[in-house]
């Protein structure tokens, strides 16, 4: 569990990993683009394909061990378990936000997403 200010330290931490991953995205989805009009790309071929899947899902599953729930990908959606105010939350922090200034209910999903 995580205090607030624990949670934004650990994103902190995150922060180089997430803009490399982010940025591997991008040319993930160009290079399936390319693929798909059958068109060169500055990004390569198929295996380059293969090899920018495999770090995308290695990333995913470092920002897990790092105590992050990964509950999306594109846009890139991370919760952190804490407690606000006596009750389980996740201080949820979505792709381009600067820190994490929501939180929602473990029970009540990204809809119930309120201001810290």
């Amino acid at each position: 569990m995580y205090t607030l200010a624990e949670a934004r330290t650990a994103l902190a931490e995150l922060r180089p990993r997430i803009e490399a991953f982010l940025a591997a995205r991008a040319d993930l989805a160009e290079l399936r683009a390319d693929l798909e009009r059958e068109v060169p790309s500055p990004f390569g071929g198929r295996a380059e394909a293969k090899a920018l899947e495999a770090r995308l899902y290695a990333d995913l599953e470092h920002f897990g061990a790092a105590g992050a729930q990964v509950k999306g990908f594109a846009p890139l959606l991370l919760d952190f378990p804490g407690v606000y105010l006596g009750e389980d939350v996740l201080w949820c922090w979505l792709e381009s936000e600067p820190e994490i200034t929501w939180y929602h209910r473990a029970d009540c999903g990204f809809p119930g997403r309120r201001p810290v």
